[in-house]
């Protein structure tokens, strides 16, 4: 075997492309396949690769009327509270803004002003759109999953609040450690109120914040359910997740936010963040924060489980549905099952975190499982997912349950390494355990003209395809199962050229993107 390990390009090489020019010549690794990138993204790795800190600038046409004063007021207070007797804790707000940064001077072109940082820690948010449109914070706390509701408190900016990043940290930081139970301590005399859970929330909810590409699409969101936290920001992160768990490495997105933070007590600028997080965790002996990226669009995700390593809950779930033959697995294998159990689904860099064991020794154990009908896999190579036969994965949102299979369907975002929903498209159904036993029948009964026989007319064929296809997007493995034809032969001879008439629609721009789906640009009479 050779192995050829092409690492991951620094910030500072992006983007990576042919010939001179990046826009239409520059191409994105999406696991086995590499796909091209659109300008947009094109130019925010060119805006990463030239901007240390994204909110540096000093905006034009901005200034102190733009600001919500309640919040500056809040922040002096507590900057004050941190730094008794600091020589900035007299000075005018004027002063003090320019201080902290966030406010400063255009040196080029001579001219001063809010910097962006300061817009969006102290800014109004419907002044934040004027720079920054696609600007959303959104924090959600939602009941334990199969009670029908989406969550019981919501904030996002509504005008009932400023909207600004100091304020969102301010109020769903004491939202998140609400309900936290609070050992009794006394620390000279005086309780202490701070654990490390609260310590870990802070970081999270800190770097979340701060380490935001807030010219993304994608919102900042906050998750809080009984047994997990969840956050998730806009944009890559900078520096790769193994170097970052590690720590000792700080390349933060949005520096001044990042320093504006430090001077009132929240975060550093050592990159201790990420190491702090998952230690105040394990400390309490839950299971490993898990941390990832997702693509289309850039994101990035964490989540904090509070679920032990093995569960009683999810044991109690296999042993119904196993039997003795749970318990008869191998220690690996039982710890994979309780992980998928656990957290909705399994990747193999996930087991890798949780046990000790080789990356070749893991991939054949799974693959094991799979042949003994203990897993179901969905994906291709290094974007390869694992459920229990028994999960319905279908409808599972961002921070859902015990796991993140895709994102919320109200912000319209999710995964494209599951293959299992697109970007405001709705479910793809890429394999067939995908459909629900209902759905196959349905779609049986439709197919059955063609299915039954080994030559029709191209006519029936296509009229069959866009039947099938009328209401939801089929994988053409799926369209090769109901036709009983070739999935080869059906992607030349039917599906391309459908959708080059614009008879059918495609969930991907790629005919030969491993989540390629189709559906019906018309309404087909399916009788």
């Amino acid at each position: 075997m050779l192995r050829v390990e092409v690492p991951r390009a620094i910030r500072k090489l992006k983007p990576v492309h042919l010939g001179n020019n990046p826009f239409g010549n520059t191409y994105l690794r999406r696991h086995e396949g590499d796909y091209p990138a659109d300008d947009e993204t094109v130019r925010r790795m060119l805006a990463e690769r030239v901007e240390d800190s994204r909110d540096e600038r000093v905006l034009k046409g901005f200034d102190f009327s733009d600001l919500d004063m309640e919040t500056v007021a809040a922040y002096r207070n507590r900057f004050a509270a941190v730094k008794p007797g600091h020589v900035w804790t007299d000075l005018s707000v004027p002063d003090f803004l320019e201080r902290i940064g966030a406010t400063g001077k255009n040196r080029e072109e001579g001219y001063s002003g809010l910097r962006l940082a300061g817009l969006l820690m102290f800014g109004r948010a419907e002044v934040i759109h004027d720079a920054l449109p696609y600007y959303m914070v959104d924090y959600q706390e939602r009941p334990e999953s199969g009670t029908g509701q989406r969550w019981i408190d919501r904030l996002v900016p509504d005008g009932s609040w400023s909207g600004n990043i100091y304020d969102f940290f301010r109020r769903v930081y004491q939202k998140l450690t609400a309900d936290l139970k609070v050992p009794f301590q006394l620390q000279d005399g005086q309780r202490i109120e701070d654990t490390p859970v609260h310590e870990a929330l802070r970081e999270a909810l800190v770097n979340t914040l701060i380490h935001a590409d807030f010219s993304g699409r994608v919102s900042v969101l906050v998750v809080k359910q009984p047994d997990m936290f969840g956050f998730r920001n806009p944009g890559l992160m900078r520096v790769p997740i193994a170097q970052a768990v590690m720590g000792g490495t700080s390349d933060c997105r949005n520096r001044r936010l990042q320093t504006m933070f430090q001077l009132v007590g929240y975060g550093d600028h050592a990159g201790s963040g990420l190491p702090k997080i998952y230690h105040n965790w394990q400390g309490q002996h839950w299971r490993r924060p898990v941390l990832h990226e997702l693509t289309e669009p850039d994101q990035t995700l964490m989540e904090l489980l509070m679920n032990s390593l093995l569960p009683e809950q999810a044991v109690t779930e296999l042993e119904r549905h196993l039997g003795q033959k749970f318990s008869a697995l191998p220690p690996l294998e039982r710890l994979a099952l309780v992980t998928a159990a656990t957290e909705g689904m399994l990747r193999h860099a996930r087991l890798r975190e949780i046990s000790t064991e080789h990356p070749a020794d893991i991939s054949k154990m799974l693959a094991k499982l799979v042949k003994e009908n203990l897993l179901v896999s969905e994906g291709v190579g290094r974007g390869m997912v694992y459920f229990l036969p028994w999960q319905d994965r279908r409808f599972m949102t961002l921070f859902e349950g015990r796991g993140a299979s895709s994102l919320s369907p109200e912000l319209g975002v999710i995964s494209p390494e599951l293959g299992a929903i697109s970007p405001e498209l709705g479910p793809l159904y890429l394999e067939w355990p995908q459909l629900s036993n209902v759905l196959q029948q349905y779609l049986e009964e439709i197919a059955q003209p063609v299915s039954t026989r080994k030559r029709v007319a191209p006519e029936l064929l296509r009229t069959t395809i866009l039947a099938l296809c009328n209401g939801q997007y089929l994988g053409r493995r799926v369209l090769a199962q109901l036709l009983n034809r070739h999935p080869d032969d059906l992607l030349k001879r039917f599906l391309n050229p459908l959708v080059d008439q614009q008879l059918l629609k495609s969930a991907f721009p790629s005919s030969s993107d491993p989540r390629q789906a189709y559906t019906t640009q018309v309404n087909v009479d399916k009788n």
